[in-house]
């Protein structure tokens, strides 16, 4: 009888501290909202030629190496290109810290941001930055 008393202790209540545990839901993680947010971001850098010689040798090396794009902005083998194409062609293939070393410098940064919802018109924002000026 004794083994049944002992028994019948074991098949009792639980543990208060781990019945008050075992007890607590825990919430479910928060699922992210799908509002349909679009955004669109337009950098424009302006730059403008410091040394015409240095933008034109970049820019025939360029034209070398990637003729498809030189093709674009007018550059065919048969003629020479233009400082103004010879520019575009290295701002359309070269980071404006790459430019800097190419003879070009970055007189203005403008970012132009465009941002809505599904039930908003889109808001837009710009933000224009020139560096110092040298001398």
């Amino acid at each position: 009888m004794n083994n049944l008393t002992h028994l019948t202790h074991l098949n009792g209540p639980a543990h208060p501290k781990l019945r008050s545990v075992v007890g607590i839901q825990r919430p479910a993680p928060a699922r992210p909202l799908d509002l349909r947010v679009r955004a669109q971001r337009i950098q424009i850098d302006e730059l403008i030629v410091e040394d015409p010689r240095q933008v034109l040798a970049h820019a025939g090396q360029a034209a070398l190496r990637d003729p498809d794009t030189a093709a674009l902005l007018g550059h065919n083998p048969a003629t020479p290109l233009s400082l103004p194409a010879a520019a575009a062609l290295l701002c359309a293939l070269y980071d404006t810290d790459v430019l800097t070393a190419m003879g070009l410098r970055l007189t203005r940064h403008t970012t132009r941001v465009s941002a809505s919802n599904q039930q908003t018109e889109p808001v837009s924002l710009v933000r224009s930055t020139a560096p110092d000026q040298e001398g």
